[in-house]
């Protein structure tokens, strides 16, 4: 039986699957797409497969055919069509018209892309994926050369004793020597504290206070140093992990031991039991930075409160030993700054801080009383959504009011007039803390012109320190400026060359360099920050949230047992 002309069928014109098998394509039939096998290669016991191939348009424009359906030809045409079988010719494709896009360049930093997870789990805080953009594969610092313990002279010149390639420990600490690698001791001293102060020409206090205690100190003190030491260090070398985390358990055996046999009312008294404290809390930061390091500071909190209290019962004016009291304020100031974050009750009160003492403290890289400020908006923060009378509300207005003009008016004093890079830092988290006044006490959000103004003043000092190579103490303004960027206003101001600058840009970059200037868990810092970003994107077209300000709605609720110190 002939076939029927075209014009004498009825119905649709059946056409071939664009999802058709290969089998099937290749013989030009059609395609029922029927998964896992077609019918005709079930019947005919085909190998049914499907594959992808891919065509340029240039490619076809070169051989002068139509690109896919960019032709006009079709299988209803009538006759008299004039149209050609091949489309006019694109004027992008025309000689000397071709306009390129620039390619920004592509770093590794630069990859916050959403996930499945991102939008299952918008409260979940995913490290693991963030940690390999966070870090870098360089662990040399150039602020290490410039470290110098000029304040231990009078040990008997340990400085000496301190080689580029160490291969054994000092010989001023023997117990170094007789517990072997003696090289994460030397590298604590080159690598990590280096890394704890913003100032490059003050030592750090990790080293000048902590290091003449080890003169008499127990091996147990050193085991922490080392535990300390290979925990960094592993980070670009995985095989002092183990290493790392036996000289972590060998230093809590120890400690629990001391504190079971002694007693906390002896241990309390013991500057040695709180630097070992301290330095087990930083090793928990540097590792993974999860709750595992509110453990030691609530533990650290219980001693001093005791050696306080047995101070006051003897009526005694002593102060506290250089190591005790920088014990004291590393415990106070981790808390304070990692509660800014998740809006919880603050463990150190503001009697820990001189509400008047302006001077920078070399390890905080800002003032006691700055800290003393933060401290008082995160306990009005706290109690903001409780007053319930017109009286509360307004003492609170006041409250508020009067902490703004401190905090503009405050100016933190430098011990070394010529350390501008500290003075920097110290000025980076002023700005900050005005920021999070605004946004924690005001409600202030990203869209505000006052939080816009702040953040790209704030993200002015960083660029100027990431091209200085110094970034020490300054995660927490990093953080601030980060979490309240405008998503629709990326652009916060334009370069020298005219072309704009990118706050989210900024801020990766800044992170991504912080790995090599600080001993912060930067991967936990960035992957906060990109879990905020992706959630702020995603709430763009959505109504804002009445309930809650903007802090407490993106920041408290993935922000929890954050060290931002």
């Amino acid at each position: 039986m002939p076939r029927r002309k075209a014009a004498d069928r009825t119905g649709p014109v059946k056409t071939r699957s664009r999802n058709g098998c290969k089998e099937c394509r290749t013989s030009r039939v059609r395609c029922d797409t029927k998964k896992p096998v077609c019918t005709r290669c079930y019947e005919k016991g085909l190998r049914c497969t499907t594959n992808l191939v891919l065509k340029w348009e240039s490619e076809f424009a070169s051989r002068g055919v139509a690109f896919g359906r960019a032709g006009v030809w079709n299988k209803t045409r009538t006759d008299d069509s004039s149209s050609s079988s091949l489309p006019p010719t694109p004027t992008s494709l025309t000689e000397g018209a071709q306009q390129w896009c620039p390619v920004p360049p592509i770093h590794s930093w630069g990859f916050v892309n959403s996930g499945v997870v991102a939008f299952e789990n918008p409260s979940e805080v995913d490290v693991t994926s963030n940690e390999l953009h966070a870090m870098v594969p360089s662990i040399s610092n150039p602020a290490a050369s410039q470290f110098q313990l000029r304040s231990l002279a009078d040990l008997g010149g340990i400085a000496a004793v301190l080689h580029p390639t160490p291969r054994a420990g000092p010989a001023l600490f023997p117990d170094v020597t007789r517990m072997g690698h003696g090289e994460l001791m030397d590298y604590y001293l080159e690598q990590i504290c280096p890394r704890t102060t913003a100032s490059s020409s003050v030592s750090s206090p990790f080293a000048s206070v902590i290091l003449p205690i080890g003169l008499s100190a127990s091996a147990t003190l050193f085991k922490a140093i080392q535990a300390l030491g290979a925990c960094h260090r592993s980070r670009t070398e995985p095989s002092y992990a183990a290493l790392g985390l036996r000289l972590k358990s060998e230093t809590l055996r120890d400690l629990r031991h001391r504190l079971s046999s002694e007693g906390s009312s002896m241990c309390c008294n013991d500057p040695e039991v709180l630097v070992i404290m301290m330095l087990l809390c930083l090793y928990e930061i540097v590792d993974k930075c999860d709750r595992h390091w509110t453990i030691h500071l609530k533990g650290a909190k219980d001693l001093i409160r005791l050696r306080r209290e047995q101070t006051a019962a003897l009526s005694s004016s002593r102060q506290p030993d250089s190591a005790t009291a920088f014990a004291e304020h590393f415990f106070a100031f981790q808390d304070v700054m990692g509660r800014t974050a998740c809006a919880k009750e603050v463990l150190f009160g503001s009697d820990y801080w001189k509400a008047d003492d302006r001077h920078i403290d070399l390890w905080m890289g800002c003032s006691p009383e700055l800290v003393s400020v933060l401290c008082a908006i995160t306990d009005m923060s706290r109690a903001r959504r409780n007053l319930d009378s017109e009286a509360s509300r307004a003492s609170f207005a006041l409250r508020a009011e009067a902490l703004e003009n401190q905090l503009e008016h405050l100016v933190q004093e430098v011990e070394e007039e010529d350390d501008d890079v500290l003075a920097s830092a110290a000025e980076a988290k002023r700005l900050a803390a005005v920021l999070y006044l605004h946004c924690a006490l005001y409600g202030a959000s990203p869209t505000t012109p006052l939080v816009s103004d702040y953040v790209r003043r704030i993200l002015k000092i960083v660029s100027d320190l990431l091209d200085r190579k110094s970034l020490a103490s300054i995660t927490w303004p990093v953080f601030v400026a980060a979490v309240e960027l405008d998503p629709s206003r990326d652009e916060i101001w334009t370069d020298g060359d005219g072309s704009p600058v990118s706050g989210r840009s900024t801020v990766l970059r800044a992170l991504a360099a912080m790995t090599e200037s600080t001993i912060a868990n930067i991967a936990r810092t960035r992957a906060v920050i990109v879990q905020l970003w992706q959630t702020r994107d995603q709430d763009l077209l959505k109504a804002p949230q009445t309930e809650c300000n903007d802090w407490e709605w993106y920041v408290v609720p993935i922000s929890d047992a954050m060290s931002l110190a």
